[in-house]
Order: C-alpha cells, then sequence, then structure tokens
C-alpha cells in the first residue's frame, strides 16, 4: 500500500518494457506547428552521449570570441542568427534534406554526390575536419547500435561521411519524419554552439538558454525553408563565420578544435 507497488504492477511494468524494448516502440510527440512529431530516437541520435565529438568543436567561435566580435547573449544570437539564415546551418539543413530524400528513392548516385557536395562545400581545413570527423564517428556509432539497410549502403558509398547527411540517411532509413529531423539536427547545432560560448566565457548558463529561446523563430524558418527548397537553393552570405573557421587555424591559444 501507500507508495509500495503490488506484485501485479511490477508485472505489468516488466511486460510493458520488454514490449517496447523488443518492437523499438518509440513516443512521438506533436506540438502542432504542422512541422512534424519527434521521433525519441531522434533525442538519442543528437544527444551529447552519441559519441560523435561535437563538445571538441566550436565551428569558429572561438576566433570570434578571442576578437570581440562575440563578447554577450545578443552578439552570440545575432552571430548565430546569421548562421540559420544565411550560413552553414541553413546549407545543412538543405543538404540534409537532400540525402533523406535520396536515401528514401534508394538513389545511391544522388546520394553519393550530396555527400561529395556537402564536404566540397567546407570552406576551411578545419569546418572540413568538423563535418567529416562528426560524420564518419556517426556513421559508425549508428552501424553499432542502430543498423539499418539504408546506413550500411552509405557506409558502403563514401569513405568520408558529412554528419548532416549521414543523419539524413539513418534518419530516411529508420522511416523519421524529416521535418522532425531537420528540427532536431538544428537544436542539436544551435545547442553545441552555445555550450561551446560558455566555455568560452562571454556568457553563463542562463545567458545560453535565453539564446537558445530566441533562437527558435529563426530555427523553425530554416526548417520550414529546408522541406521546400533544393540543392539549388545552396549558398550564403555568412563570411564572417567563414573567415573565423580559417583564422582559427592559425589562433595562439585555443580550447577547441574549430
Amino acid at each position: 500500500k501507500g507508495t509500495c507497488m503490488t506484485s501485479t504492477a511490477v508485472m505489468i511494468m516488466r511486460t510493458t518494457i520488454k514490449h517496447i524494448t523488443n518492437t523499438a516502440t518509440v513516443t512521438r510527440m506533436t506540438d502542432g506547428s504542422g512541422l512534424g512529431s519527434i521521433d525519441l530516437k531522434l533525442f538519442f541520435w543528437l544527444s551529447p552521449a552519441f559519441p560523435v565529438g561535437a563538445f571538441a568543436y566550436s565551428h569558429g567561435l572561438e576566433w570570434a570570441v578571442e576578437t570581440g566580435d562575440i563578447k554577450n547573449a545578443a552578439t552570440l544570437q545575432a552571430w548565430m542568427d546569421d548562421l540559420f539564415a544565411q550560413g552553414s546551418a541553413r546549407n545543412d539543413a538543405l543538404l540534409l534534406a537532400a540525402a533523406f530524400r535520396a536515401t528514401a528513392a534508394k538513389d545511391d548516385p544522388a546520394l553519393r554526390d550530396v555527400n561529395d557536395l556537402a564536404l566540397a562545400l567546407s570552406p576551411s581545413r578545419e569546418r572540413h575536419l568538423e563535418i567529416a570527423s562528426q560524420g564518419t564517428a556517426f556513421v559508425t556509432a549508428a552501424r553499432a547500435a542502430w543498423s539499418c539497410a539504408a546506413i550500411e549502403r552509405f557506409a558502403s558509398l563514401v569513405t568520408e561521411a558529412a554528419y548532416p547527411v549521414a543523419l539524413g540517411v539513418l534518419a530516411a532509413g529508420h522511416g523519421q519524419d524529416l521535418a522532425a529531423t531537420l528540427r532536431a539536427y538544428l537544436s542539436g547545432f544551435a545547442a553545441n554552439l552555445v555550450s561551446a560560448a560558455v566555455r568560452l566565457g562571454p556568457i553563463g548558463q542562463t545567458d545560453g538558454q535565453r539564446t537558445l529561446a530566441g533562437l527558435l523563430p529563426t530555427l523553425e524558418s530554416c526548417t520550414a525553408f529546408a522541406l521546400q527548397g533544393t540543392l539549388d537553393d545552396l549558398g550564403g552570405a555568412a563570411l564572417r563565420s567563414d573567415i573565423a573557421s580559417m583564422r582559427h587555424e592559425t589562433q595562439y591559444s585555443r580550447l577547441f578544435r574549430s
């Protein structure tokens, strides 16, 4: 009685957990936005615990902090808004969507081309390291724990995997919703950069959360754009971010790999 569970309740719980595990049943949450439900698999794939080494990269933020371009929450949000509206995050979303569609169509040549394009678009050595090392690590972990025909086929097609492309492949292979996958990827992208900014010192944890909250409209706009866009829409004008990734290569004191 009280807070104790009866033996029947315990048996029911064990049976339920076993059923969920055996059938890979997941919870889907819909927020009414029309941009897709969220599958718990996406949380696992994009959580800090997934071994891609995202914590080691700042996407050029370290140089921006060093030079004073980013010095508080307002300047951080402005920098990141540009990435989502006209920079690398926007292009990543388009590449992810293209990879997802090529995988769903079982179009291997198109998928290989998308991956090659994603790698070629890296504006610096460190940006290439960032997208390729995380992508290749993602494929390795996915094949070990979340294998499916799509990710196995992708692994046989490429020697280096671009991170957003690899996620698009795995998501399509597991029957995920494209809109939800885009939102999950972009939110993870944002969270990782905010985490880097907190560790670099110009903002604290509370301002980090305020920044993430302020980024939501831009993130949603980027998701909606990628759902309608094609590879012909690739491009950008976040030149300061690209320069930051180049300058970081010779920065005197560094915490991050990019």
